[in-house]
């Protein structure tokens, strides 16, 4: 059990039913009309799994978040931690303002979509201010940052690079996660969530 963070295809994505999303995605696109923008319907089908293709993505979100956010509360202004981690759905679409949808999601009453490009933007400055290495998997088809900060290669890594990352494996972790997670949903077009 615990938290995932996984992509999404479009069967799941506009799917009636307990695994389907198809309220959200009615509701992100009649928000997404409303300012003025072309509605998201280009979501790809859910790729098959082969390790290391960076076609899908899941990680387990282990490690406690305080110190995380400590270090947003320390760099960031307060919309852009609310940016960075006050979402259930991240899309490939660039919006200016969160979307809050009257749909109840897996943790909330309702469902905050925010746009992977504006916290792409964020985490990117949050992994230049811990200099995370460029030794952080990139493709996390099947919990590659969740192993790599917890089996002991990021342990190995900060042996022979230390540096600001490595003095809280856990704020690098959730850095990496948010980096991972918006650069997947903008390189694949497909939405992540938590499940």
């Amino acid at each position: 059990m615990g938290i995932y963070l996984v992509d999404v295809g479009a069967e799941e994505w506009f799917g009636e039913g307990e695994e389907g999303r198809a309220e959200i995605a009615a509701g992100l696109n009649a928000e997404l009309v409303r300012r003025g923008l072309s509605p998201y319907e280009s979501v790809p089908v859910a790729a098959e799994f082969v390790r290391g293709s960076g076609g899908s993505f899941e990680e387990k979100l282990v490690p406690s978040m305080d110190r995380f956010i400590e270090l947003c509360e320390a760099h960031l202004l307060d919309e852009d931690t609310e940016t960075l981690c006050g979402w259930q759905v991240l899309v490939p679409v660039s919006l200016d303002e969160k979307i809050e949808l009257p749909v109840e999601s897996s943790y909330s009453d309702t469902t905050v979509i925010a746009g992977a490009p504006q916290v792409l933007a964020i985490a990117e400055k949050l992994a230049a201010e811990i200099a995370l290495p460029p030794e952080v998997p990139e493709m996390c088809d099947n919990l590659d940052l969740t192993n790599w900060f917890l089996d002991g290669a990021a342990e190995e890594l900060s042996a022979t690079a230390p540096g600001p990352w490595s003095e809280y494996p856990d704020v690098s972790f959730y850095v990496a996660l948010y980096l991972r997670a918006a650069q997947h949903s903008l390189r694949r077009g497909c939405p992540m969530v938590y499940s």
